[in-house]
Order: C-alpha cells, then structure tokens, then sequence
C-alpha cells in the first residue's frame, strides 16, 4: 500500500479530527492539519499532538494552518471535515470550486442527512462519508482521551463510484491500529443511522440531567428512558427501510454501558452555552417519524428542550455583549 498516494487534509481539531491525523501521520501519510483556534495550532506546533486512554499516541505535524484557504493552497488530495455539523456548510463555503476539482471530501460528521450539506456544494462522486466509532475529551487543546472504541469506523463512497479511494483509507487507518472498513454506499446509510441511535439515545439526556453516560446507564430510571428513545427511533428507521443489525436494542444497551464517566460531545455543548447537533441526532428521527406518521413523544420532547435551552443560552450571550464591551472600552 502505497501511504503517499494521496496527501490528506484534516480540517477541525477536536477528539475525532485530532485522532484520525495521528493514525494517518503514524501510517507515514503526508497529513495537513487546520483549526480556527489559534491557542491549539500553538500547542500543537509546540507540544505535538498526543491521545491517552484506550489508545496511546504521540506525534509531531510538520503542516499546521488556522484557515482553510491556506490549508487548501497545499494541493490536498483527500480532504476530512471533522468538524460540527453545523460548521460544515461554513466549510464547504470556503472551498473555492476550481480548487475542489479533483478533490475528495470525506464526512467525520455525527448525524443524519449531512451528505445533502456537501452534494449542495460538490459533485457525489467526490464525497465520501466516515462513520466513526470511537470517542473522547479533550485534557488539553492538544491533548485527547479516547474514552471508547467499539471498532470497526466505517467509510463509503457516497455514489459508490470510489470505491478504491474508500478502501485504501481503510487500509491505511486500519494497518495503523484505528480498524476501519470500507462498505457500499447502501450499507453506510445503516450504519449511519445505528450511530446516529446511539447518540439520540444518550446525548440529549446527560446534557439535560447532567449525568455523565455511565451515571445515566447506571440508573433504572433513566436506563427505561433511553430503552424508548431506541424503540422509537428503531420505528422509524424501519419505516425509512433501514437494515438494523439483529437484536439492535440489546446491541445498543451493551455498547452503552461501555460508555465511560463522562458527558458527550452535544452534552459538553450544551453545558458550555455552545451550538448543538441535536437537529441532526433526534431532531432527523422526529422529521422521519413524521413523514411517516409515526409518534416520536421522547424524540421530541429532548429535541425541543435541548433547542429551547440553546436559544436561552444565545440570548443570555447576546445580552452580555454589551457590557462586555462597555467594560472593554473603559
């Protein structure tokens, strides 16, 4: 396997973005790494980049950019978005086309319907998408704790019609220790959707109750909640004609309780008064189940909440602008 056939660009830095260049860069891949936050390029120019917990990495990067356009003045082959799913059009939009021609896009984003953000902008047969089965925090801007890894990630052509791209990816991250499979572009929409489950039925609870997902897993009480998330969501995807995996409720329940002390990604958003990705988790089985007419009571009940305590938080960030300013100015 040729590692420099194609020079990767990975843009967003967080848990996943950070996890996937130092497999790549580990692998001996040319890897170009961007994020906006000047405080992490920092470290991570000084300090390198270094994951901890399930999996034990330590590595420096050679390319390190904060915008996309200097990033993509590096004539980048393959080019992952990792970040939130409510950045990705901001993204897109910054990718001029004539630079896009002949550039792969790959999806690392949570969620349903998020290749229609990228077929808006680029041709099908330059997107593929990632499933991505492993989690973690950040210690440090610079620094991950991978909390789980429930192998394989997965990774498709979203047309199939590059298939050879999709498999030499795997066969990069997955000879570096970070197993990853290549599928059809049929199978990835399942898989999408079980990812997709598992996050509805766990994010948008911590993040109310502030329990980390072991507490939550723990608790009888909360446990029967996140059952019926699952078996609404499970209504809805086989409506959709989705193939879950056999026995999905009891695989979802197992998978969870591996779940480590700590909140998820649309939880640590929520908590800290950020954006979240809940339209594109519980929101999408609501917007589903509708179109079937199929009820969605605890979907809807998180989604609303969730967005209503956003809504709070922007508000509260608006009204404080001001004086923040004013206290500046003296």
């Amino acid at each position: 396997m040729d590692v420099n056939k194609y020079k990767i660009g990975i843009i967003g830095l967080g848990p996943v973005g950070l996890t996937l260049a130092a497999h790549f860069k580990e692998a001996g891949c040319e890897v170009h790494i961007c994020d906006v936050e000047k405080k992490k390029i920092n470290l991570i120019r000084s300090n390198g980049v270094e994951l901890v917990g399930k999996i034990e990495k330590s590595t420096y990067f050679n390319h390190i950019y904060s915008s996309v356009s200097e990033l993509l003045e590096q004539k980048i082959d393959i080019l992952i978005c990792s970040v939130k799913a409510y950045h990705v059009n901001s993204v897109l939009d910054q990718i001029d086309k004539n630079v896009a021609d002949g550039l792969y896009l790959i999806s690392a984003q949570n969620g349903i319907d998020i290749r229609q953000k990228y077929t808006s902008h680029f041709n099908e047969s330059q997107i593929l998408r990632m499933v991505i089965n492993y989690a973690g925090n950040l210690n440090a801007p610079n620094v991950v704790n991978v909390t789980f890894f429930n192998p394989p990630n997965y990774i498709a052509s979203i047309d199939d019609s590059k298939h050879e791209v999709a498999e030499w990816l795997s066969t990069i991250l997955t000879g570096g220790n970070l197993e990853t499979k290549w599928i059809d572009s049929f199978t990835i929409e399942d898989r999408i959707w079980e990812k997709t489950i598992l996050n509805a039925a766990l994010s948008p609870l911590c993040a109310i109750s502030k329990l980390t997902m072991k507490e939550a897993m723990a608790h009888p009480d909360t446990l029967e909640i996140i059952e019926q998330i699952i078996l609404e969501a499970m209504e809805v995807a086989k409506a959709e004609e989705i193939k879950l995996h056999d026995n999905f409720l009891k695989l979802c329940i197992r998978y969870l309780k591996n779940a480590g002390d700590h909140f998820p990604s649309l939880a640590v958003d929520l908590l800290s008064k950020n954006e979240t990705e809940i339209d594109y988790m519980n929101g999408k089985i609501v917007e589903y189940g509708r179109k079937h007419y199929i009820r969605t009571p605890l979907n809807l009940t998180f989604t609303n909440l969730v967005k209503a305590i956003s809504h709070k938080n922007i508000q509260l960030k608006a009204d404080q602008l001001p004086e923040q300013e004013s206290i500046s100015d003296e």
